[in-house]
């Protein structure tokens, strides 16, 4: 068994070594995201624009599915950078893992989610959610954690006063809705606006414009990592922070066409729609440094949902130094 577990050590060793390797010249980086959406225009545009490339990266992107896949695929070496909520980090800290994640940057600092329902509703109010059943994520997951966030806030209760359906998988949401699951369903753009267009839901409300600012998608990478190729994550988040100043600099139709190759189902219209919306409900940060503010609200977030065992600090989760480093010089 101690050979065994030596040679699991080298292995997983050698996989941190060589997570940083070259190819043509450029640095490979292997990024998990938790879902594909507009909701992470930033990073789809650094990655279309150039702005990874110029900084000698290539980024390789797949699909977790969820921020406790994305987070497994961190852990076990086959991703160099988790991208997902900070909560996944935070319950492998509770863990006690020795090199546990850090998160490096921010990118959005509000729930990406909107509240879709069967009919128009105008005048939608939150207590129009009694005795309704609403499709809202994963359990455990920052968007179901926050979303019940939200409709305690109005005095919904769930298990009482209104049903949160937490059994569906976070990227089969819609298409259990469109199924006929749920009075309602939270969902991300470009969905949401598309379901809209085609008439199979409509809009009724932000999850992030009511809940306030928490950090919602970071990216998390081990601590090893951070600390061995630290030049590389200098250079990743400065394409990041390059994309984020250039896209509130830009119009939405010009940002829309520029991240379409990402989502070629999805036409330049409804795109550029998505990315007013997120703009609308200040959805991304402006330095890509998490806050102690916002992490108290994440926590405090996740101790109501009953799932927080023991807070963690700022310095415990994140490693902010390269993040402050690289907007001071895009500041310049």
């Amino acid at each position: 068994m101690k050979k065994l577990l030596c040679i699991l050590l080298c292995i997983f060793s050698l996989s941190l070594s060589l997570s940083a390797c070259k190819t043509g010249g450029e640095t490979v980086v292997r990024v998990n995201e938790v879902t594909h959406s507009v909701f992470y225009a930033p990073l789809y545009l650094a990655i279309e624009k150039g702005f990874f490339l110029e900084e000698g990266i290539t980024v390789e992107l797949t699909n977790g599915g969820g921020a406790d896949k994305t987070m497994a695929a961190l852990l076990s070496g086959s991703a160099d950078v988790a991208f997902c909520g900070p909560e996944a980090g935070i319950y492998v800290i509770n863990e006690g893992k020795s090199d546990s994640p850090k998160v490096f940057g921010q990118l959005t600092k509000r729930d990406g989610s909107f509240l879709v329902g069967r009919t128009p509703q105008p005048d939608f109010k939150w207590t129009d959610l009694e005795g309704k059943t609403v499709i809202a994520g994963r359990t455990g997951g920052v968007p179901a954690m926050t979303f019940e966030y939200v409709v305690r806030k109005h005095g919904l209760k769930n298990g009482e006063s209104i049903t949160l359906d937490n059994s569906v998988q976070f990227n089969l949401m819609g298409a259990a809705f469109e199924g006929g699951k749920g009075d309602y369903v939270t969902l991300f753009e470009p969905t949401a606006s598309e379901y809209e267009r085609a008439g199979k839901g409509y809009v009724v409300a932000s999850v992030g414009e009511e809940s306030g600012e928490i950090p919602y998608t970071v990216f998390m990478a081990l601590t090893s990592y951070i600390a061995q190729n630290r030049h590389i994550v200098t250079k990743f988040l400065t394409a990041v922070q390059r994309a984020v100043i250039y896209i509130f600099a830009t119009d939405n139709e010009t940002v829309a066409r520029e991240i379409a190759p990402q989502f070629p189902a999805t036409d330049v219209l409804s795109l550029s729609a998505a990315i007013e919306s997120y703009k609308s409900i200040d959805a991304w940060m402006t330095s890509l440094a998490m806050t102690e503010d916002s992490l108290d609200r994440l926590q405090d977030v996740m101790e109501m949902a009953g799932e927080l065992n023991e807070r963690v600090t700022l310095s415990q989760l994140a490693d902010n130094t390269v993040a402050q480093e690289v907007y001071a010089a895009a500041m310049k």
